[in-house]
């Protein structure tokens, strides 16, 4: 059963802004001004600009590979079950707490209305929203985007009239305990930008995931980070710094001294509004990155399944929303720096499998989008986070490394002997040891998650295609050994007499040359016989000699058919002449690994299907 594609681009949109805007404005910037002064701002702004990297990096894969638990799954198809298994437990974990975290939050504006446990009201909200994403993909992204658009209305009234009243000396003195606070304090609120990463858990269920995943990425974090930077600034400029770094409400404190009573609940309600939607998002996608692990055998297998009648993971929301749970029980500084430490993680393994997949010059690794700058971006947002988690003191560390073995602890004596997927880092090895280590499952995969990410649907020449025979010729020959060579591999399957088919090629070549292009020929023939359709591909390193005074040819598509495929030939003939359109045609198929590479270049090329 798989999971149904009803998400659009708004919805991306709503869904990673909602994830992003709730505690992480709405309660961390008092706690986080505490620790760095009016500088809190510097924080915000950097922690924005460090989560590039890392969004960049899983926008690329998840373009590439639009799966269920899209950054955990693509890291898996990087480097491996052991690593992937970390991963998706680091992010399955860092959603589940970034929506406990929420939840907690929310219920302290709750508590301020009711007097009620702020347990109760958290396990309540819970609850409700586990309900919602078992229902689907679908009803939770409704609820997201009106939960969003009734935020984002809020949000702006704060901006406008805040702006009036803020008080510049409130910025002296900035950064009262210097800059080495400002940094600490950026991988404390780091996890504010949590929200991006969601995209990729969903991607499965992405309409036009190519260009609606990126797209949607970079806009939510243009326009989140433009409202962070405001609404901090005004908060800031509002409210006296002792009032500011004890408060757990800031934003709303901020709004009654704005707007008084009336600003106080209007902007009680924004923040009840984001941490509703970001405990929405979060676990709709964190029982998303299970699925992966389950499916490759990682995890147990029922927590890949989908429920038959609303095509979501039942089981994975279940667990997830158990985990959500007991997770309120922990102390609020505990979630804050534990979902930031695993975030940090993710985004420093993101930019790390984008490194390897592209040096593992996988042939079927096509991502619709590419990180501009590679491996430049990469390379500094990991040194960058590294540091990052060193500056956030000791706890953050213990944090990672008691995640990291938990991972591996669980892979090597849980998953290890059903893990047997093959992976790009065996690639990269490959390519440095010259050792063959691949079967080509890895590659198979991907064209078949292009072909479902394009919607390809396959045609007959498809069909052909991957029943075609393939020679791989190591040697420079002439135009009439390539033909000895095609009527051995054609003339039993189209059940013609040898000398019968290599007199028609021989025929057709002398009449005009088939070498239409430079390095590329087409000959084609029609024989006698009815229903009957062959194609041959040929690939020549050192070139076949056509006629003397053109350049050798290194790719041959010979086509051969009955007078009744005459309608076929032709479309057989302009799908060619499509594909090798291709700029790079020609360096791609003398580059190509093996014959099932060659056979995919072919199927996967860019054309119109009958």
């Amino acid at each position: 059963m798989e999971l149904k594609r009803a998400l659009n681009l708004f919805d991306i949109f709503c869904i990673a802004s909602g994830a992003m805007i709730s505690s992480g404005l709405f309660i961390l910037p008092g706690l986080a001004f505490a620790r760095a002064g009016p500088a809190v701002i510097i924080s915000y702004f950097l922690a924005g600009i460090l989560s590039l990297a890392g969004m960049l990096s899983i926008a690329e894969m998840t373009t590439a590979m639009p799966r269920a638990g899209g950054d955990c799954f693509a890291i898996m198809r990087s480097m491996g079950p052991a690593v992937g298994t970390v991963a998706g437990l680091l992010s399955w974990f860092s959603l589940a707490m970034k929506s406990a975290f929420a939840l907690i939050g929310m219920s302290l504006f709750v508590i301020l209305l009711v007097d009620i446990d702020i347990h109760i009201v958290a396990m309540a909200f819970c609850l409700f929203f586990v309900a919602v994403n078992y229902v689907g993909i679908k009803e939770a992204g409704k609820t997201q985007v009106a939960l969003v658009v009734g935020l984002f209305a809020l949000m702006c009234l704060y901006v406008v009239a805040g702006f009036p009243h803020v008080q510049a000396q409130r910025f002296v003195p900035f950064a009262p305990k210097g800059f080495g606070a400002v940094l600490s304090n950026t991988g404390f609120v780091f996890v504010s930008y949590a929200g991006l990463l969601k995209i990729a858990s969903i991607a499965e269920e992405i309409q036009n995931p190519k260009r609606n995943i990126p797209l949607g990425m970079i806009v939510s974090l243009f326009v989140v980070s433009i409202f962070y930077a405001a609404m901090v600034f005004v908060t800031a400029g509002v409210l006296d710094p002792d009032v500011l770094s004890k408060s757990v409400t800031p934003i709303s404190d901020g709004a009654s001294v704005i707007m008084g009573q009336f600003g106080f609940v209007a902007l009680g309600i924004a923040a009840i509004l984001a941490f509703l939607s970001t405990a929405n998002a979060g676990i709709m996608t964190a029982a998303r990155s299970l699925v992966p692990l389950s499916r490759d055998g990682l995890l147990p297998v029922f927590l890949g399944s989908i429920n038959r009648r609303f095509h979501t993971p039942h089981y994975a929301l279940i667990v997830t929303g158990i985990f959500v749970i007991i997770s309120f029980f922990l102390r609020l500084e505990v979630l804050v720096e534990a979902a930031s430490v695993v975030l940090i993680m993710t985004n420093i393994l993101a930019c790390i499998s984008v490194i390897i997949l592209r040096e593992s010059r996988l042939q079927n690794y096509q991502p619709s989008f590419r990180v501009p700058l590679y491996p430049w971006v990469q390379i500094i947002g990991m040194v960058c986070l590294g540091l990052l988690i060193f500056e956030m003191g000791y706890e953050a560390l213990i944090i990672s490394a008691v995640l990291i073995l938990s991972g591996l602890f669980m892979y090597w004596f849980f998953t290890r002997i059903r893990a047997n997927r093959e992976y790009a880092l065996l690639h990269v090895i490959e390519r440095i040891t010259a050792r063959e280590l691949t079967d080509y499952s890895l590659e198979t995969e991907l064209k078949e998650i292009i072909r479902e990410r394009d919607e390809i649907v396959k045609d007959r020449f498809d069909h052909i295609i991957e029943q075609a025979p393939i020679l791989d010729i190591d040697r420079r020959i002439t135009v009439e050994e390539l033909f000895e060579l095609a009527v051995n591999e054609l003339s039993g399957r189209l059940k013609v007499e040898r000398s019968y088919l290599l007199n028609k090629l021989m025929l057709r070549e002398k009449e005009s040359s088939t070498a239409l292009m430079p390095g590329i020929a087409i000959p084609h023939v029609i024989t006698e016989g009815s229903h009957a359709f062959e194609i041959l591909l040929v690939r020549c390193g050192p070139g076949i000699v056509f006629a003397p005074d053109k350049k050798d040819v290194h790719a041959v598509f010979i086509l051969v058919g009955t007078r009744d495929e005459r309608h076929f030939h032709l479309q057989a003939l302009s799908a060619f002449a499509q594909v090798v359109q291709d700029p790079d045609f020609e360096r791609k198929w003398l580059g190509a690994k093996s014959k099932e590479s060659l056979r995919d270049l072919v199927l996967l090329g860019k054309r119109v299907r009958h």
